[in-house]
């Protein structure tokens, strides 16, 4: 998969690119909804003998059209947007980089500009898509707007249980701490990126040492709670049982450093500093506070216990 950063104005034309099926959207997650219209873009480029393009924005128009400082928990850093992209055996990704200059143009300039000049011969976005300066253009105005330059596809409102899949039902759920249905909604199982940071030792302490992983601020980071996991770390996947919270048996209830720790099993190398992906498979527990460390001891084991037996029937 070709990889093109384009900051506006751009300079490509028609003669950069051969003729596209372009998939059109904001895609945090890549989540089923958004490998539909990936894949439905897909099939058409098969069908006419095209190739496959996916184009995207950084960072979130909101994060430059709010008023307000605005920030957003997203679901998908844009590394890992562009890994799902891959799995959907993408041929061109496009980032274009969303600026309030960007933001400003006509929905005609943006067709104009990020559509024919990139030799899109059809272009398939979910049907409540928008374009342009304020949103004006629509997937109902595409057709004037292509110039008859190029085809179109809207995808009509996925489902799941009877409502949309969408970024922000996924995020509400993970706010909630059901990884399990947001891991349904995705098609894959939650990740996070982050580094392993030095903590307080204290999991050493009592026999269950802990990697303190340090997310990266801009991603959604699952409600407080005990999680199995899993950890990408030197080029391997290791299962654990992680703990996001505030510690609330060792600090008090005005504590508001959020930490991600996990103890991993079978494995006792030196991480820090590693850079890692986290894999969140299903929750456990929500966070309690114990009466002294005996207590709080004997639940990390049972956690560890529900964890290794989780994995266990996983690969059965």
């Amino acid at each position: 998969m070709k990889v093109i950063t384009l900051h506006h104005p751009h300079s490509m034309n028609q003669h950069d690119f051969p003729e596209l099926s372009l998939a059109l959207g904001f895609f945090d997650g890549v989540h089923r909804g958004h490998q539909t219209v990936i894949q439905t873009a897909k099939s058409y480029a098969r069908e006419h003998g095209l190739k496959t393009g996916v184009m995207t924005f950084d960072p979130h128009p909101s994060v430059v059209l709010s008023t307000k400082k605005k920030e957003v928990d997203y679901l998908t850093s844009i590394e890992r947007k562009l890994e799902l992209f891959a799995e959907q055996d993408v041929d061109y990704a496009f980032v274009v980089r969303f600026t309030s200059s960007f933001a400003s143009l006509e929905p005609q300039q943006f067709a104009d500009q990020y559509l024919i000049a990139l030799n899109a011969a059809h272009v398939t976005a979910g049907f409540d898509y928008t374009y342009g300066k304020f949103g004006r253009g629509t997937m109902e105005t595409l057709p004037f707007h292509s110039r008859n330059k190029f085809t179109w596809t809207a995808v009509g409102e996925i489902k799941d249980e009877e409502e949309k899949i969408s970024s922000t039902r996924i995020r509400r759920i993970l706010k909630e701490g059901n990884v399990e249905e947001a891991n349904r909604l995705l098609g894959y199982h939650y990740q996070l990126e982050g580094l392993v940071v030095h903590g307080d030792k204290r999991g050493r302490k009592i026999g269950f040492p802990t990697a303190n992983i340090q997310i990266n601020h801009e991603l959604l980071v699952p409600s407080t709670g005990v999680y199995a996991v899993r950890l990408f770390v030197h080029d391997r996947w290791i299962e654990g049982v992680c703990n996001i919270g505030y510690k609330p048996t060792f600090n008090s209830p005005d504590h508001k450093v959020l930490t991600v720790e996990t103890h991993l099993f079978n494995f006792n190398e030196n991480i820090y500093g590693e850079k890692i992906k986290a894999e969140w498979h299903v929750r456990i527990r929500s966070e309690k506070k114990f009466n002294g460390i005996e207590e709080l001891v004997g639940q990390i084991e049972r956690d560890k216990a529900a964890a290794i037996d989780y994995f266990k029937q996983l690969d059965t």
